[in-house]
């Protein structure tokens, strides 16, 4: 049995990080053969397709966007992520914008408006991919109608200062956004659409993750609603706020895509990383350095 030491600690934990590095995850499961496009265990015919457009956020999503550009080289026709202040990294074919987290900023709502700007441009004969990680839920942001930035800043802070769980957070955010909980599917139609997700919620709930834009959502206006009534935050998010999930709970307001809707048909989500891997990673390297690792748990 080794002797426990901080330099071992440091070891174990390095390597469970870099068991689930963004971009070393992406290039796992993307590449180029000729004309055959590979991602994940799908594959496309380029000459089937217009052109491979990549967009997303979170603060790995530039990372993750350097190895699709590492790996498809001259087939990525363009795109634009998301990412935390910051966390930036030089790219050639695929726009970076640095934005504010966890608070949304302007920055982020004009790169959000960019990428719908590109989709809206897109059609059949593209191919998007998405890249999510953690963060995307604040990098990622459109305001619904009548819904303000400012509200939305609001609102999330009330909400992280309340201990609302991630999920709960989740479904107000996505009651009070364009793109959040399936919206930037819908946005991306007709465009083939495939998602990378780099989890940072246990389990990896793919509605959670990054407020699920491309996947069917779960939550209901209702839930915000209660949500935001059992944090005892309805009287201080603010009238707008209050007013949409309100009408949104009466069925005043269309709700967020549902599973069975036509903005989900054909696309496809691949979990490219979690804390599993990262987990089994540490427990490898612990394993090395001649410990007996138990993991017990990954959530």
């Amino acid at each position: 049995m080794a002797r426990p030491s901080t330099s071992h600690a440091r070891e174990i934990f390095a390597a469970g990080v870099s068991a689930a590095h963004a971009g070393d995850r992406v290039a796992r499961v993307v590449g180029l053969r000729g004309r055959r496009l590979r991602v994940g265990p799908w594959r496309y015919d380029l000459t089937a397709l217009d052109r491979v457009l990549v967009v997303g956020a979170g603060k790995a999503s530039a990372l993750m966007a350097r190895a699709v550009e590492d790996r498809l080289g001259g087939a990525v026709a363009g795109g634009l992520v998301v990412v935390k202040e910051g966390h930036g990294v030089p790219l050639e074919r695929i726009r970076v914008v640095e934005a504010g987290h966890p608070i949304p900023d302007r920055r982020g709502v004009s790169g959000t408006r960019r990428i719908l700007d590109l989709l809206a441009g897109s059609g059949p004969r593209d191919l998007v991919l998405c890249l999510l990680s953690g963060g995307a839920s604040a990098l990622l942001e459109a305001p619904a109608p009548g819904i303000t930035l400012g509200d939305i800043r609001r609102t999330t802070r009330l909400l992280l200062a309340s201990g609302a769980e991630i999920g709960e957070i989740n479904a107000v955010r996505k009651h009070l956004s364009l793109v959040k909980g399936g919206g930037l599917a819908q946005a991306a139609r007709p465009s083939r659409l495939v998602t990378l997700v780099l989890s940072d919620v246990a389990g990896d709930p793919l509605d959670v993750i990054a407020s699920g834009p491309t996947v069917p959502d779960r939550s209901t206006f209702a839930r915000a609603l209660d949500v935001v009534t059992r944090r005892g935050l309805a009287g201080r998010v603010g009238r707008a706020v209050r007013t949409r999930l309100e009408r949104g709970a009466a069925g005043a307001i269309p709700e967020t895509p549902k599973a069975g809707a036509a903005c989900f048909r054909g696309n496809r989500v691949l979990v490219v990383g979690n804390n599993r891997l990262a987990l089994d990673g540490a427990a490898r390297a612990a394993r090395r350095l001649g410990y007996r690792p138990l993991v017990l748990t990954s959530r």
